[in-house]
């Protein structure tokens, strides 16, 4: 009865320690994220130039926030918003994968090392920075760091203390195994890839590996096969993330999924013969017994070597992988504008990762709505210019589609903000995430002043008025200039604002507003003249105020780009 309550005693050890492993982790992820996620697109960017520098970036971007999932799940949220190309996102996953080889070897290094000595001055410096402000994000990393060599120091005083070693019934389970049995092999991959996709931590199911192996109750061939199935059930978080996601971030997660598998079966095809040489290179006999203090690092070497190799050979066949996952995966057949149209191109929620990051996806998406309501300006000069009353609605039913399509962009992207607003949230992105609020507002105000044009006309035709040459020539002036306007208001939310100057905007309406107020005196003038009837002049007045006030709210959209 007591070893029972022993063994569940270890047992739920054993579980926190793997949690508080996956916490600690997940923490010193999500600090050096918070602190680089500014200046992650740029680094991406300017990194990831060709295929060598991209696995590089993705190797070092890995090693830092200790967490393949994350840098992939960060690569595939890039390419869903247009960030990062997928070739680009290949070689950077693939560089992901040597990353993550640093927690292995940090887990075998917690089995040979006393990492007591590291844990708790890492848990004063966390805590005194977690209470300055400014350094609070390094006060997470170091407090996640703490946690994380916790748990190691736990689950090696766990294993310890469970003694499988001498336990019996272990034992014989274990060796009840054939490890020289390909079939052998493949079930233990297999269950090493289920518990990945279950508990989605790759490194618990190395920690729990490490464990059985340092105990000398699991073979080093069954061992192996494990990590080699952790290698694949790692990809799930992706491919799962990327589920609700654009067609090019599935390809990229896909991707992910097709590297692993490859290495997993040209390493099963020369296993026995590899597992030797990664035994040769550490010194360790898998004949002889007593040098179970050697198998973490066997593992840790397995898991360099696997993923070396693997990047190695297909490093260069980038272009291939990429044309493999376009076959596999192809792009839909868009629908018709009608059933196409509300369908937000870069922000999916469940990509979310940072706040950081999410505010990337929100300013792309922005950007998408004021593209879209200039080509609904667009369409208005259309109709304006529209003579065939079948033409005429067919154009303005385009414009109520396109205004109802604006109401519902507002309030999704305005929702996702909301929701990334209430996570922890540094200065400059609570200013963004407002910079924004505003943008959207103003943007869906565009779309509503294009409404309201398309209506006047509608109302001109249905009382079958006609504005003189004259009108009509100022009119589209007056569109000119406005279009002018969103030209320039689309530049600068596609690039960088301190690219742009914002005189050039305030130049144009200015000119909006002096041609406004010339117009509106000549048509008095010319009412009174009885030059065209008042109910023109009146459809006249009221295209003009509505142009002016586009106008204004184009100019409001670029001062909160501009953070005015």
């Amino acid at each position: 009865m007591e070893t029972n309550q022993n063994y569940l005693m270890a047992a739920l050890q054993l579980l926190g320690a793997l949690g508080l492993l996956i916490y600690g982790m997940r923490m010193m992820s999500e600090a050096l994220q918070k602190m680089a996620g500014p200046q992650l697109r740029h680094i991406l960017a300017k990194m990831t130039t060709n295929r060598m520098t991209g696995m590089l970036t993705g190797t070092l971007v890995t090693c830092a926030v200790q967490s393949s999932s994350a840098t992939t799940v960060m690569t595939v949220s890039f390419v869903s918003a247009g960030l990062l190309t997928l070739g680009q996102a290949i070689s950077v996953i693939m560089g992901a994968n040597i990353g993550t080889t640093l927690t292995a070897w940090i887990m075998s290094l917690g089995y040979n090392v006393d990492l007591t000595s590291v844990v708790y001055p890492s848990f004063v410096a966390g805590m005194v920075l977690i209470y300055m402000k400014r350094h609070r994000y390094v006060g997470d990393f170091l407090f996640g760091t703490a946690f994380m060599f916790l748990s190691l120091v736990m689950l090696s005083a766990t294993g310890k203390s469970m003694d499988l070693e001498h336990n019996e019934a272990v034992v014989a389970f274990f060796a009840s195994f054939d490890t020289s049995s390909h079939l052998t092999i493949l079930i233990f991959l297999a269950i090493g890839t289920l518990i990945t996709c279950i508990v989605q931590s790759s490194a618990a199911v190395m920690a729990i590996t490490i464990l059985l192996c340092s105990t000398g109750v699991l073979p080093i061939y069954l061992g192996i096969a494990l990590v080699m199935g952790e290698n694949i059930g790692t990809t799930a978080t992706a491919n799962l993330v990327a589920l609700g996601a654009n067609t090019q971030a599935r390809r990229a997660a896909l991707a992910h999924l097709l590297f692993n598998v490859f290495g997993v079966v040209w390493v099963l095809i020369v296993f026995y013969p590899f597992i030797n040489m990664v035994c040769g290179i550490v010194g360790y006999d898998p004949s002889a017994s007593g040098q179970t203090a050697k198998l973490p690092v066997v593992l840790a070497m397995f898991h360099t070597c696997f993923n070396v190799i693997n990047t190695a050979i297909l490093i260069w066949f980038v272009p291939q992988m990429e044309r493999v996952v376009c076959w596999l995966l192809p792009e839909k057949k868009k629908e018709t504008r009608e059933h196409d149209e509300f369908r937000l191109q870069y922000i999916q929620s469940n990509l979310v990762q940072t706040p950081e990051i999410a505010v990337l996806q929100a300013q792309k998406e922005t950007a998408a709505f004021g593209q879209r309501v200039g080509e609904m300006f667009g369409l208005v000069r259309t109709l304006f210019q529209e003579t065939d009353p079948k033409d005429f609605t067919e154009v303005f039913r385009q414009i109520e589609h396109e205004e109802d399509t604006t109401d519902k962009m507002e309030i999704e992207i305005a929702r996702y903000l909301e929701q990334v607003s209430d996570g922890h949230l540094s200065d400059d992105t609570k200013q963004k995430i407002r910079q924004m609020m505003r943008e959207i507002s103003e943007l869906e105000s565009i779309g509503d002043a294009c409404y309201k044009l398309a209506r006047t006309l509608d109302r001109k035709l249905e009382a079958n008025k006609t504005f003189t040459s004259h009108q009509t020539e100022q009119l589209q002036a007056l569109m000119v200039l406005c279009d002018h306007a969103l030209t320039q208001m689309n530049t600068v939310m596609h690039g960088h604002r301190f690219d742009h100057d914002i005189r050039e905007t305030y130049r144009i309406e200015n000119d909006i507003n002096q041609l406004r107020q010339r117009l509106k005196t000549e048509n008095v003038a010319s009412v009174n003249n009885h030059e065209y009837d008042y109910a023109v002049g009146t459809l006249y007045v009221d295209m003009i105020n509505e142009l002016e006030k586009l106008g204004d709210y184009v100019v409001n959209v670029v001062e909160a780009r501009f953070g005015k």
